[in-house]
């Protein structure tokens, strides 16, 4: 009888395939984006490795690509040798990422009226109604999501990938400014200013949305209140 060929090799249970670390990453960052867009985590704050192995019960390896994927987001900063904390704008990075912002929502805003539907804008109008409920229930936190998550809505209705991806981290810098600037009590976004966007994006008026959204971001940029240069 012939031999058996050799069994192959089978990998270990301790060395999962490469992208299961993928996903392990992915999770990481994304429950720490979460966390930072959400003002769990405020700016300063350290992030230790140790203590995040053990949070997600994963490896140092996964937890360093994961830090290091958001501070190509500019929302953690790594110092070697010291780790990596929460970034902290400067009152001059808020301002520059401001002044993006309205350009890429402006842009955004005129791409949404050239594909705007009647069932997308009855989810904006749902969201619209989530925001007025969280005002009236002075849910504060979770009229801060809803209203973040209105300008997300918009950049994924835009149809444009790479202006999407630049807004989401556009989206979470601000999330770091405010947290470090605004006045306490200021409201983040005003829920009347949405609901104008909403019927000039239903009257497709390209122009007078993007006039009215750079209106909306100037106004909350000037609710912030950074320090007198020293």
């Amino acid at each position: 009888m012939p031999a058996r060929p050799a069994a192959k090799a089978r990998p270990s249970a301790r060395q999962p395939p490469a992208r299961v670390t993928g996903t392990l990453d992915q999770h990481v960052y994304d429950v720490l984006f979460d966390d930072l867009t959400r003002g769990t985590l405020k700016p300063g704050d350290r992030l230790a490795e140790e203590a995040l192995c053990e949070r997600f019960e994963v490896s140092r390896t996964v937890v360093r690509q994961a830090l290091r994927r958001l501070a190509e987001s500019h929302v953690v900063d790594i110092v070697p040798n010291k780790g990596a904390t929460v970034a902290a704008p400067t009152p001059l990075e808020s301002r520059e990422v401001f002044q993006a912002r309205r350009v890429i929502e402006a842009a955004i805003v005129r791409l949404v009226t050239q594909r705007i539907g009647a069932s997308d804008l009855e989810r904006l109008r749902r969201r619209l109604q989530a925001e007025h409920a969280a005002l009236h229930d002075k849910d504060h936190r979770r009229w801060v999501d809803l209203a973040g998550g209105f300008h997300l809505a918009l950049a994924h209705l835009c149809g444009n990938g790479v202006l999407q991806r630049m807004h989401g981290e556009l989206m979470s810098r601000c999330s770091l400014i405010v947290a470090l600037y605004e006045t306490p009590g200021d409201a983040s976004c005003e829920h009347d200013e949405h609901q104008r966007l909403v019927e000039l994006l239903e009257l497709r008026h390209a122009e007078g949305a993007a006039l009215l959204m750079e209106q909306h971001l100037v106004a909350l940029e000037a609710r912030l209140r950074f320090p007198a240069p020293g």
